[in-house]
């Protein structure tokens, strides 16, 4: 595990990241976690926020790291608590998730840092792709507030 991993476990306060549901037309984009948190699964591209960076900053700069597309911005979807425990009930990670929707006019995706896939999905494949339900209500919030 890498140091910045281990400092985002056990937190004593929560991080505050950012999710980008990222559009083209009628498919968004998603990235498959190669780090802990949930490796392996299928999330939104983001990431936490750094300290002087604006959210929007900081989801142009995630989406750009973990895919290499440039974003354009519509809105803000969401704020959701992402809160995850072990099975004794401890708590392992603490995230205040941000949510944006944008724009991905141009460019192929390239699963870069810490992204080990990344594909472009169509709202009918939700259901197949086992995603946290919050990823997924955000994904169908953020399909309302494109324009």
């Amino acid at each position: 595990m890498s140091s910045e991993l281990d400092s985002r476990r056990n937190p004593d306060r929560p991080i505050v990241a950012v999710g980008v549901v990222v559009w083209r037309g009628e498919d968004f984009l998603l990235v498959r976690r190669g780090k802990e948190p949930n490796k392996g699964h299928w999330s939104i591209p983001g990431g936490a926020q750094k300290l002087g960076e604006t959210v929007f900053a900081a989801a142009v700069r995630e989406v750009q790291e973990e895919t290499g597309l440039d974003i354009e911005f519509c809105a803000l979807v969401d704020v959701v608590d992402g809160i995850m425990r072990d099975d004794q009930g401890e708590l392992l990670y603490h995230y205040t998730l941000v949510d944006v929707v944008a724009e991905s006019p141009e460019g192929e995706p390239v699963a870069a840092d810490d992204a080990a896939a990344v594909g472009w999905f169509k709202p009918e494949d939700l259901p197949a792709l086992g995603l946290w339900t919050e990823t997924e209500r955000i994904i169908r919030e953020s399909a309302l507030k494109r324009h």
